[in-house]
């Protein structure tokens, strides 16, 4: 079995000189001498105490899997801003959402790609960065940057003119409260349901009410528990070329809208 590679020292001067504090100033707020951070920080200590690592997890605010097992030089600042602020996914359960991220030989954000054979494992590899990096790489160099993007594959006509095959890149929503309504995004369930593609607005008590662009699609209502992930529309890439309503498609439109109004 491989062994997990451990990232303690590493993390523990990253999150340090984030907040600006010496050596000196670290360990008088924690009880420790100043030879003590240094060797914890160059791994001189080879078996740190573990009260040591639960000492400076509290000090953080941190939980000991991440300050162990991830590396937090890899995520972003938006990421280690969450961390700092308490949010971290292991300390206060799965309704916290740290986006999982790969980056290139440069240390920029890549954009992912999940082609239909991955979509299987997505739900159960979205928060692990080794399935994450295996997942093919795109630019667009026309997105706004700043931003974390994926692209998705969608099915079904229930959003058409968008057509089924198409595939949707989507820009990384971090708190949903902040969707104005009717946006449309790509949501990730939980259980057994596929990703949908909806237009999105969340409601007063927190659910989220999903519509579809064909009106042949009645709306619902969706528990924000039962949501992994969601994307803001990006842009959508298809291979079909967009077809003119003929005048029976849009008299069948003039009459599903008007059958939903008299409901």
């Amino acid at each position: 079995m491989e062994q997990q590679k451990i990232f303690f020292k590493e993390n523990l001067k990253l999150l340090r000189e984030r907040k600006q504090y010496s050596q000196e100033t670290l360990a008088g707020k924690l009880g420790y001498s100043r030879a003590k951070i240094a060797a914890l920080e160059s791994g001189h200590t080879k078996a740190p105490q573990p009260e040591d690592y639960l000492a400076l997890s509290q000090f953080f605010k941190i939980s000991m899997d991440s300050l162990l097992k991830i590396n937090l030089a890899r995520l972003s600042e938006l990421q280690l801003r969450e961390l700092e602020a308490g949010n971290d996914v292991y300390m206060t359960g799965s309704k916290v959402r740290v986006l999982a991220i790969s980056v290139d030989k440069d240390n920029k954000e890549n954009s992912e790609f999940v082609p239909v054979k991955a979509k299987a494992g997505y739900r159960d590899g979205y928060a692990n960065p080794e399935y994450i990096a295996a997942l093919p790489k795109f630019n667009i160099p026309e997105l706004p940057g700043h931003f974390s993007y994926r692209t998705f594959p969608i099915t079904g006509d229930s959003m058409l003119p968008i057509t089924p095959g198409s595939m949707v890149t989507g820009k990384y929503v971090e708190n949903w409260q902040n969707l104005k309504p009717d946006t449309p995004c790509i949501l990730i369930l939980k259980g057994d349901a596929d990703f949908v593609f909806k237009l999105v607005t969340v409601n007063k008590d927190g659910t989220l009410l999903l519509r579809s662009l064909n009106k042949e699609f009645e709306p619902y209502t969706l528990a924000a528990g039962e949501v992994i992930e969601i994307w803001a529309f990006a842009m959508y890439h298809s291979r079909d070329f967009p077809q003119a309503a003929t005048e029976l498609e849009e008299i069948k439109a003039m009459l599903v809208s008007m059958n939903q109004r008299l409901r």
